[in-house]
């Protein structure tokens, strides 16, 4: 089976915020794949306000959570493998979960949505469909 820990996160942060509270996440910043602003990392953890005011073009997929968010006035692209995410919840009482470790998956980071291009060029083995017209 496939991890819950993707479906649980988005039911959370949906909960989270329909409560009226702040959505945070706990990551493990050492992880291979982490894209974390390293200079705010303590004792190998990051905590970060996933609020829809405090970040832009949030995505949690199955495999990363990824958002734009700003840093000291920088703004900086945030990249975090699902397991790499320790726990998700409300800053103002403490309420969500905190999960236990998970083995990394391996699968591709996502590419931002601006890329240019509409498909992977490793896809460009791939047999083209094979239409006809059926009248």
């Amino acid at each position: 089976m496939t991890s819950s820990r993707p479906y649980l996160v988005r039911a959370l942060y949906e909960w989270i915020l329909d409560n009226g509270c702040t959505p945070h996440v706990v990551v493990d910043a050492l992880l291979e794949g982490v894209e974390v602003p390293q200079e705010h990392v303590k004792d190998g953890q990051i905590v970060l306000n996933v609020s829809p005011v405090a970040v832009q073009d949030l995505s949690i997929d199955d495999h990363y959570v990824s958002f734009n968010g700003r840093f000291a006035g920088v703004s900086r692209r945030i990249l975090v493998p699902m397991s790499a995410l320790l726990g998700i919840y409300a800053r103002e009482n403490g309420e969500g979960m905190m999960f236990k470790a998970e083995a990394p998956a391996d699968p591709e980071p996502p590419t931002p949505l601006d890329s240019g291009k509409g498909g992977s060029e490793a896809g460009s083995d791939k047999k083209k469909p094979a239409l006809r017209l059926v009248k």
